[in-house]
Order: structure tokens, then C-alpha cells, then sequence
């Protein structure tokens, strides 16, 4: 891109901020309850966001449609009809009592973009394809990253049979939706129709503000491991069991939570471990627990990482069962892989960046993103917006307006100066 255009792309990409903002907004306002923000997958509140989103498409000069997974897909074609395209995107539903920028952020900053090259009659010598994903937090049917899965081809059509709380089968809610569950295939996409895929997203975290940055580079969104754990001892009175003699499974559960926080903060690596569900049994005050359940979520920046300290973890929980005298029972719930970001995607994010006049932060992403799905069809890049006190999955989640113009004037930057890879090589 000339000196002149890339001054222009600033200059008209500087009022984007605000209009980000009011659209966020405007998407914000549908939700299941007016008090909290949520929105989950295959709802009405998700239909009329679709809707809303569709429209924002069309009117930044895209050709839009709902795929067959729910998915919103927007096409802006390149300088001839048919040309391989940069996919950016993100997901629009929510977790429950949510905040109203993770994920549409990135599917709004996208669509602005492409509204300005439209306005600007630019045509670029690739198609730029914007796809807000349907499902990516997974609340409704347990099962997470089902639109961008679908994209890639890679959907698991017996998740159709999972049922919400109220019964009601993921196969039976798409045909409510006006979706046919058995043309999910037709939402997948082959590798040489994309060039690559890029996601714009808040940070979800701290760091970026801590640095005071309004934008950073993704190096890596990190693998996760989910265990569920069953400890079983023995009930018994409060009063008349010598505590010499207990077989207490709350106690021995304590004593690994607090193992799992102490290998996660004496690690130099990024590991990171959370234990968020623990439900003792039978649950009185004057009995001694005789079962305990709980679950571990452990990430790290590499796989091998992450896999070497859940077998520390799980040696040394099964070491303090078998020291108290407990039943164990683990189970894996989860596994995803780390997903390294592009080195050639990161290196065009980060020239962006400088080009913008930002420092050149890079940090891997602790969160799970649709990155994790599209890179089995298409090499993956990200770029992260600061978010105030690092907060997300919250109300309180915000991004400031001039964060906002930040990210969007990086990412159009981009989008215009973007080559393919062959080309970058």
C-alpha cells in the first residue's frame, strides 16, 4: 500500500472507535434477560443478533448469509469475483451474565473494516470473508467451538444428540432455528479457499494494561486440560471419630486444591491451574464428608508443558488419597491443543502494529479462541485489544473507545497490506 493510501486507511479508520462502540452497544441490548447480558446458541436472542449482524454485512457492501450451523458469513470480493480469501471473524454468543465485548469486538472491528475499504471502493487482490461463529463458549450443549468446527469440517455430528437443561436436543433446536441438522456439512470449507484466518479479540486478561498498551500479538493460544475428580472416604459423626481415624474426603480434597495452586505458582512456564467446581457430600455441618467432587483446568503456552505437569499433578493427588486412605476416581472431560499462531501471520500483526506507532507487545492467549478449530483448514493469526482490569465473561468487561479505534486501525492496516503466504515468504 502506497504512503498516501496507508495515510488515507488512518485517517477514515480514526472515527471507527465510536462506531465499533454503538454497535457493541446495540448487540448488547439482546439478551434472554434486560438485567444480564446472555445469549446463547440457537436461541431467539441468537436469531435476532444473526439478523442484526447479517444486516451490518450487507450494508458494508458484503454478500451475507446464515450457513447451516448458524454461523453469519459476510463475502467481500476481490479485485475479480472467486479469488481465495483472508478470513477474519469471531463468535456472537455469550456465556451466561456475560460482558458484551468478547467475541463481537472482533466480528464488529471486521465488518467496520470492510465498510471502509467498500466506502473507499477499494478491491484488493484477494476476497475478504468476515464469519461470526454461532457457538463458541459451548453454555447450552457442553460442547464448545461447534461453529468454527463446522467451518473447518471437523464437526462431530453426535454432539446432535446432546441435550440442553431443559431436554431439548442440539438436532431439534438447529430445525427450530430454521437450520437443517443434516446439512452441517455444507458449512465446511477447503484449505485452498483461504488464504488465512485472523481474529481480532479482547485480551481477557491483564497484561496488556498492566504494560499500558492498547494492542498486543498473540504468539500462541494455549492448550487446556479438564480433569474431573472423585475422592471417596467415609461419613461419619462430627463428635465421636478421633480425627486420627477419619477418612475425610473434604480435607483430602483441601489439601489438593492447595497442591494443584502451589505447582502452578512456583512454575516458571505459565502454567496456570484453577480448580472452579467442588461439591462435598452429604453436605451437613455435623458430618463428616464422605465424597467430594471437583474439577482442574490446567494450561500452559506449550503442549508438552501442559502434559508433563498434569501427570505431576495427578502423581501427587493420587499420593495424598492414597496417604488419607481415599478412593480416587479421574477423569478427562476436556483436551484441546495448543495452537501456535502463524510465524508469518504474526510478523504482518506485528508490522501492523509498529505501523500504527504501538509498541510490539507479544503474549500468548490463556483463553480458547475459534483459532483452535480453523487452523486444522488455515494458518491462524491474532491480535488483542486491552480490556479495563483485565475482566471478561463479567458485565464490568469494557474496552475504552480509543482501544477500540486502536485495534480497528491495526486490523484494516492490516487487511490492506496483507500477503498471502507465498508471498510473504
Amino acid at each position: 500500500m502506497s504512503k498516501m493510501n496507508a495515510e488515507t486507511a488512518g485517517r477514515q479508520a480514526s472515527s471507527l472507535g465510536e462506531e465499533i462502540v454503538g454497535r457493541i452497544d446495540r448487540l448488547g441490548a439482546i439478551s434472554e434477560t434486560p438485567a444480564n447480558l446472555t445469549r446463547i446458541f440457537l436461541t431467539p436472542e441468537h436469531r435476532a443478533a444473526a439478523d442484526l449482524i447479517l444486516a451490518w454485512m450487507v450494508e458494508a457492501g458484503m454478500g451475507a448469509h446464515l450457513d447451516a450451523i448458524g454461523n453469519v458469513c459476510g463475502r467481500y470480493e476481490g479485485e475479480r469475483p472467486g479469488l481465495p480469501c483472508l478470513m477474519l471473524g469471531s463468535h456472537y454468543d455469550t456465556v451466561r451474565d456475560a460482558g458484551k465485548w468478547d467475541g463481537p469486538l472482533g466480528l464488529i472491528t471486521a465488518i467496520s473494516c470492510v465498510a471502509d475499504l467498500h466506502k473507499r471502493g477499494r478491491r484488493l487482490p484477494f476476497a475478504v470473508e468476515v464469519t461470526g461463529f454461532a457457538d463458541e463458549e459451548g453454555v447450552r450443549f457442553a460442547s464448545t467451538l461447534l461453529g468454527s468446527r463446522a467451518v473447518a469440517g471437523t464437526f462431530n455430528e453426535s454432539v446432535l444428540g446432546s441435550k440442553d437443561s431443559a431436554g431439548i436436543s442440539m438436532r431439534d433446536a438447529l430445525i427450530q432455528f430454521g437450520l437443517d441438522p443434516d446439512h452441517i456439512g455444507a458449512a465446511a470449507r477447503i484449505g485452498s479457499e483461504l488464504l488465512a484466518y485472523i481474529e481480532l479479540h479482547i485480551e481477557q486478561g491483564p497484561v496488556l494494561e498492566t504494560e499500558q498498551l492498547p494492542v498486543g500479538v498473540v504468539t500462541a493460544i494455549a492448550g487446556a486440560t479438564r480433569l474431573a475428580a472423585k475422592l471417596t472416604g467415609m461419613a461419619g459423626h462430627a463428635g465421636t471419630v478421633p480425627m486420627a481415624l477419619r477418612r475425610d474426603a473434604l480435607a483430602g480434597a483441601a489439601e489438593c486444591i492447595s497442591r494443584i495452586e502451589e505447582v502452578c505458582r512456583t512454575d516458571e512456564g505459565g502454567l496456570v491451574g484453577t480448580v472452579g467446581y467442588i461439591h462435598a457430600e452429604p453436605g451437613a455441618t455435623n458430618v463428616i464428608p464422605g465424597q467430594v467432587h471437583f474439577t482442574m483446568d490446567l494450561r500452559a503456552p506449550t503442549d508438552t508443558h501442559r502434559k508433563r505437569a498434569v501427570t505431576d499433578i495427578v502423581r501427587q493427588i493420587e499420593a495424598i488419597a492414597k496417604r488419607r486412605k481415599l478412593a480416587l476416581q479421574l477423569d478427562v472431560t476436556h483436551e484441546n491443543r495448543t495452537v501456535p499462531c502463524a510465524p508469518w501471520l504474526k510478523a504482518q500483526v506485528a508490522a501492523a502494529v509498529a505501523a500504527e506507532g504501538y509498541p510490539v507487545f507479544e503474549l500468548p492467549s490463556g483463553a480458547g479462541h475459534d483459532g483452535m478449530a480453523m487452523v486444522d483448514i488455515a494458518d491462524v493469526g491474532m491480535l488483542f485489544v486491552r480490556c479495563r482490569g483485565g475482566i471478561s465473561h463479567h458485565p464490568d468487561e469494557h474496552v475504552d473507545v480509543a482501544d477500540a479505534d486502536a485495534g480497528a486501525r491495526v486490523l484494516l492496516r492490516l487487511i490492506e497490506s496483507f500477503r498471502p503466504r507465498n508471498a510473504a515468504q
